[in-house]
């Protein structure tokens, strides 16, 4: 499993970094947290990303 950081993401999705802490916080990508740091795994992005398609095959 990999574990992502908020700036490794908003690269691979090509948005802000803002737009990655509003999807976070609006419960659209989940991730974990490790003492302070937030981390977005592999599996939360892939459950994001799919949620997405869902909407776009609605």
């Amino acid at each position: 499993m990999q574990a992502y950081t908020v700036e490794q993401v908003a690269e691979m999705l090509s948005v802000g970094r803002d737009k990655v802490y509003f999807l976070l916080r609006t419960g659209q990508l989940k991730s974990i947290k490790i003492g302070k740091l937030r981390r977005i795994t592999d599996r939360h992005l892939a459950e994001f990303v799919s949620s997405l398609e869902a909407m776009d095959e609605a």
